[in-house]
């Protein structure tokens, strides 16, 4: 489920974190990144689990309401498109999120009052009051409700957000992409499923249900960049002349090296796809201007690797102009 970039920035984050504590023992580094990976899953649980809880709360409200003393004729006889959207009653029933649940020992109950504003600020929304009035309902219009919600109420919501962080103050770094995760399996589910439709797990799975290659790519991106660490930093010197390395920002040095390291150690992956990701994650984590630094000192290493035949890529066009 996690796609190639969410892997090279949970390495980075692990790298930069690794450096900073002057830690020289590979394993608990290692041990570490892995523990920050499976508590992304941990998170993604979180907010599938929060679906049903928004999905509750609008249960208990019309339930509520029938009971006033003086209930309006809408109140009696409301309208339960949104309680009886298709997907959210997958969600609801599915054993693999459930089983996760109990696994993480996660409970909403003494957030009422947050999961009450999440329910009012859907129900405000000019989707889904467009939802709610459609003559006809389909499934894909059930799916797209749902993805609002994330889109717009979960993901601009500070309360959530504060939420997390107050659960550990690492989960906000991870906040966009968990809820790029959840809109994925969104996306993804069937109307045909049933409760025993398996949840993603992190780690795209092959035919086979084999797991280890985006595994093993996250882990060997991890322990090349520190193993190779000197190395790689005297062929940035080299590139940076004019330049001293403690003038350097910590995270472009950490991602040209990372850069450096899918050049020489990972064959089958395309130098440009290589430059390409590495900019955009400058863009995400470093200063204005680390994207044009990053690009000109990685052209010039590109260059003369080539030259020195150095970046071996297996299959045609993989080594790029």
């Amino acid at each position: 489920m996690l796609s190639r970039r969410h892997l090279r920035t949970k390495a980075l984050q692990a790298l930069y974190a690794f450096t900073q504590s002057h830690n020289d023992n590979l394993v608990i580094g290692e041990k570490e990144l892995l523990k920050s990976v499976n508590k992304l899953y941990e998170i993604y649980i979180f907010q599938l689990s929060l679906l049903n809880e928004v999905l509750k709360y609008g249960e208990k409200r019309m339930a509520e309401n029938k009971k006033k003393f003086f209930p309006t004729q809408e109140e009696l006889a409301p309208n339960t498109r949104f309680i009886d959207n298709h997907l959210l009653k997958q969600l609801s029933e599915n054993r693999d999120l459930s089983k996760y649940v109990s696994i993480y020992k996660i409970s909403w109950m003494d957030q009422e009052e947050m999961i009450r504003k999440l329910f009012i600020a859907l129900r405000e929304s000019r989707e889904y009051k467009e939802y709610m009035k459609k003559p006809d309902c389909s499934y894909s219009d059930d799916k797209e409700i749902v993805l609002q919600i994330v889109k717009k109420i979960f993901s601009r919501s500070e309360l959530l957000q504060f939420f997390y962080e107050e659960k550990n103050i690492h989960w906000s770094d991870d906040f966009y992409t968990v809820n790029l995760l959840v809109i994925k399996t969104i996306k993804m589910y069937d109307e045909n499923w049933d409760e025993y439709a398996r949840l993603p797990l992190l780690f795209k799975e092959n035919a086979d249900g084999n797991d280890n290659e985006d595994r093993n790519f996250l882990m060997q991106l991890f322990r090349k960049t520190i193993v190779n660490d000197e190395k790689y930093t005297e062929l940035i010197e080299n590139k940076v002349k004019n330049w001293e390395m403690d003038r350097i920002a910590v995270m472009d040095t950490l991602l040209i090296k990372m850069a450096v390291a899918e050049l020489l150690e990972f064959p089958s992956i395309p130098v440009k796809v290589t430059l390409n990701e590495y900019i955009e994650l400058a863009k995400m984590f470093s200063t204005p201007k680390s994207k044009i630094f990053i690009n000109g000192v990685l052209d010039k290493m590109i260059v003369e690797l080539k030259e020195q035949k150095r970046i071996k890529k297996m299959g045609r066009g993989l080594i790029g102009d």
